[in-house]
């Protein structure tokens, strides 16, 4: 969850990253009175997030700044859109407004990304979800995003789930420890409420997940034929995820085997940054 202590850490730490020992340039060229309002304007089109982290890059550089948002976290934007506007002192501005596009850019991206993988899937009753293939530091801001896009968040951390992965098979393998009886045994041992997520790359290794008792059954890198199969073998028994190979190409196909779930790492590892800019009015 995106708190604001959360924000105020992480939008403090950038700015003492970019401006040290103060913005030279402005505080250089640009009188101490001098006033400005500066626009947020959507270069292309997309959906916006960030909203309190654009605020807060302002506000921790000068408290007395105004901003105005126009848009709220999940609104759709057309190129030419003004997002939000920032008054008062030009020099403050200015040094904010790197960072501010920084946070902002970054998660609206993201949205956008989540937004159009969700649209691909309509009429189907999978979710999307993201992973946690994020930016060190910046997870509860990429995750943020991908809500603001509609989708879903998995297991925010390595505390919050058991995800048997296929290294942890393999461990687990070479040790000798049948995968049922492991899992139940795990079970003994975790508290009720715990989530147990068990990752498979063949069909043959499912029953012994539904034997120990899993609650989702991650199906990865299985062809459309074996989701199907996959699909019908868990039927009610766990909930069925689906992972890798997953694109904008092929995620339609995926959701329509009958998958609860699709994880897509993309969307906080590869989203691309939208193109907004701040721009200060020529009155």
């Amino acid at each position: 969850m995106l708190t604001r202590a959360l924000i105020t850490r992480a939008v403090a730490a950038a700015l003492e990253e970019d401006a040290p020992w103060g913005d030279l340039t402005s505080t250089t060229l640009l009188p101490a009175d001098a006033t400005a309002t500066a626009d947020l304007v959507a270069r292309e089109s997309g959906i916006f997030s960030g909203g309190d982290v654009f605020t807060a890059a302002f506000a921790l550089t000068d408290a007395s700044l105004a901003v105005d948002l126009h848009v709220g976290d999940g609104d759709r934007f057309a190129p030419g859109d003004v997002l939000a506007s920032v008054s008062g002192s030009a020099r403050s501005i200015l040094t904010a407004e790197r960072i501010a596009l920084n946070f902002t850019q970054r998660m609206s991206g993201i949205a956008t990304m989540t937004s159009a993988y969700v649209h691909a899937v309509e009429g189907t009753p999978a979710r999307i979800a993201d992973t946690r293939k994020t930016t060190p530091g910046l997870r509860a801001f990429e995750r943020h995003a991908v809500l603001s896009g509609g989708g879903h968040n998995h297991r925010h951390s390595l505390s919050d789930a058991v995800m048997a992965k296929d290294n942890h098979l393999a461990v687990m393998q070479r040790s000798g420890a049948d995968l049922a009886t492991a899992l139940r045994e795990a079970f003994s041992r975790l508290p009720h409420t715990t989530h147990v997520i068990v990752e498979v790359d063949r069909l043959d290794q499912i029953p012994a997940v539904l034997d120990g008792g899993a609650h989702t059954v991650l199906l990865d890198n299985f062809s459309l034929d074996d989701l199907r199969a996959g699909v019908a073998l868990i039927g009610d028994r766990a909930q069925v995820e689906a992972s890798g190979g997953v694109n904008l190409d092929t995620v339609a196909a995926i959701a329509e085997t009958g998958v609860d779930v699709i994880s897509v790492g993309a969307l906080t590892h590869s989203a691309r940054a939208l193109d907004l800019g701040l721009d200060v009015r020529i009155d």
